[in-house]
Order: C-alpha cells, then sequence, then structure tokens
C-alpha cells in the first residue's frame, strides 16, 4: 500500500527513471534562499553505472525567495492584528537514528581522501562559474573532509568511468548520486545511504488532494512513463486507476498540462525542478505525499569506496552523521532544493 504523508521515499536511477529507496525520517526545517540559476529540463535523482549521459542537461533549482523584513511594532493602545500564518517549513530528508551514533573511528590514519565524481549532471555535479567542480554532491564531499579534518581532493569525471577508476587506484571515494544495487555490491562497498527521492504524484492545481490511496484514484487517468518502476508500481498498488504510459518526461507532463490525465506519477525531485520551473508554467502542484517500496525502488544513494576500505567506509559514515546531527546536512540540502521533492 502507498504510504502517506511525510515519510520514508525512493530515487530513481539514470535510465531516465531508476529507482532507490530505504527508510527515512524527515525533518521539518526552514527554508533559505538559493542563488538563482536559470531553469532547464530537470535532474533524475540517482544513477547506477555504467550508463550513457542523460539526453538532456538539467539546471540547478531556481533560488528560494527571500524572507520579507520584520513587521514594524503596533503603536500602543491599539489592539494587536491577528498573526499571519507562516508558510509550511520545507521537509529536509534525515537518514540517520540519533539512537544509533557510529563510532569514531582512527581518523588519524587518513590522510588525504580524493573523491571522483561526474562532470555533468546539475544540480549535483557540474561545473562553477570558475572552472571548478560544483554541486551538491561536491559541496557535501567538502563537508566531509573538514568535519574528518583530512586533505581532500575532487576530480571530475564521466559518470561510466568512475568504477574503473576507483578500481585502479585513481581515487578512493565515488561522489555522483551513485545508487546502490547487488551488481554495484559485488564490486564496490558503499556507505550508508546520504539521499533518496520519494515517487509522487502531481496534478493540476485546481485538482490537487491533500492524500492519495487507492481508492481516492478509482476511475481516475494517470500517466507514468512506461517500462519503469513508476509503472509496475502503479499496476499492482493502483488497480482500480487508468493507467496511460508515455515514452518521456516531457510527454508525461503536457500530457497533464492540456488535461490528457488526472495525475502523473513519478520521481519527485525531477518533478520538484519542473513544477517550481519555467516549464510547468505554474499549472500543477504535488498531490499527497512520498511513496517507497524497497522491491521497486532500491536501496538508497552512497558514497562508493573500494572493496574492504573499512577505514574510509566507516570513517565517511561517522562524518555523515555529525554534519546531519550539526545541521550542516539541513543547510546544505537547503540550498540545492528550494522546493521539497517530500
Amino acid at each position: 500500500m502507498p504510504v502517506p504523508s511525510i515519510q520514508p521515499f525512493a530515487v530513481r536511477s539514470r535510465q531516465l527513471c531508476l529507482a532507490v529507496g530505504m527508510m527515512a525520517a524527515a525533518l521539518l526545517v526552514s527554508g533559505r534562499p538559493a542563488a538563482a540559476q536559470a531553469q532547464a529540463p530537470q535532474p533524475p535523482a540517482a544513477k547506477t553505472a555504467p550508463a550513457p549521459a542523460p539526453t538532456a542537461k538539467p539546471a540547478p533549482p531556481p533560488a528560494a525567495p527571500a524572507a520579507p523584513p520584520a513587521a514594524a511594532a503596533p503603536p500602543a493602545q491599539t489592539t494587536p492584528s491577528k498573526p499571519a500564518v507562516e508558510a509550511a517549513p520545507q521537509a529536509v530528508p534525515g537518514f540517520w537514528d540519533p539512537r544509533r551514533r557510529p563510532e569514531r573511528p582512527d581518523l588519524s590514519r587518513l590522510t588525504v581522501i580524493r573523491f571522483l565524481t561526474e562532470t555533468d549532471y546539475p544540480p549535483f555535479n557540474f561545473t562553477g562559474p570558475d572552472g571548478n567542480p560544483a554541486g551538491f554532491n561536491v559541496d557535501l564531499a567538502r563537508a566531509l573532509c573538514d568535519e574528518i579534518k583530512v586533505t581532500c581532493t575532487i576530480q571530475m569525471r564521466r559518470f561510466e568511468t568512475l568504477i574503473d577508476a576507483l578500481a585502479t587506484n585513481r581515487g578512493d571515494a565515488i561522489i555522483a548520486s551513485m545508487a546502490v544495487t547487488p551488481q554495484l555490491r559485488a564490486r564496490v562497498d558503499f556507505t550508508d545511504p546520504y539521499y533518496r527521492a520519494p515517487a509522487r504524484f502531481v496534478s493540476r492545481r485546481d485538482n490537487v488532494l491533500p492524500e492519495i490511496r487507492p481508492e481516492y484514484l478509482e476511475g481516475k487517468k494517470v500517466g507514468v512513463i512506461g517500462g519503469t518502476s513508476h509503472e509496475a508500481y502503479l499496476k499492482a498498488m493502483f488497480t482500480d486507476a487508468e493507467i496511460h504510459a508515455y515514452p518521456d518526461n516531457d510527454a508525461l507532463r503536457a500530457a497533464l498540462r492540456r488535461g490528457e490525465v488526472d495525475f502523473i506519477f513519478g520521481d519527485a525531485i525531477s518533478l520538484a525542478f519542473w513544477v517550481n520551473g519555467t516549464d510547468s508554467a505554474e499549472c500543477c502542484a504535488f498531490s499527497g505525499g512520498p511513496f517507497v517500496e524497497s522491491r521497486y525502488f532500491g536501496e538508497g544513494v552512497g558514497i562508493a569506496v573500494r572493496k574492504g576500505n573499512d577505514l574510509l567506509r566507516q570513517s565517511l559514515n561517522w562524518a555523515l552523521f555529525r554534519i546531519w546531527e550539526k545541521g550542516r546536512f539541513t543547510d546544505l540540502w537547503l540550498r540545492y532544493f528550494s522546493i521539497s521533492p517530500f
């Protein structure tokens, strides 16, 4: 059955909609402004290796609106007006259980971490205006090195070359939105997951539902990309819905804008960028909460290290927990994701 409201969620990987997922707790925090950037086709949320380069180049998410100035205090002898209702806080993923604090490994044995990452996968990895690596994964790698107090280098390579580069000791860790799969676990070890994306429904703004259950979509037309885990999930769980398969994201989203379908279902990170971008023309919004089924959406997104490199894997797990505990992960997430996919 689908899981309503804020809850664990799933991501899809490189073939436009492959997915990963596992249990996650959601934290409610306030958003903060991000640098405004141009809108373009949106990215998928995770990748499997090897895989071809994306057919379209997505752009980083747009800026969150700046906070309004505080209102002046009302004059004396007047009746205070009713406080304005505050906007709902941004939901930020939390993948770490505070009751299961990782033990601090012997960090003195680490002298440098050579991170490998993707060349062109915004907002997760891209080349910044100064020619240096940039993006969510890059900033996360730097935060981890800062927490461990170790020198950090970041090398950008084509995604399909990352596993071989790690195996031949041209790097120590891959941080490139790489989906954890049984096939990859046979070749590399992974840290704990550091992000995933839920699967979610989107509807036109005049048809938003606060909650979605199978009985609510009986007889409704639901669009999805054909041949994906999202389509398989709909066919298994939403048996009374009228499912319409589309070849790609452009066709799927156009069908919703034209009113050919009542809802579309897919990767929430990509959908969040679209809903908040110019291509949607403010037509649509999320309906209901996130969904997760591990047998459809996989395990999560982790940092890959060479098989048997337990010191580095444990050090990164420790550092991931620490930056989450300190709120640095939340700050980083809000910088890149101004609309919550959760």
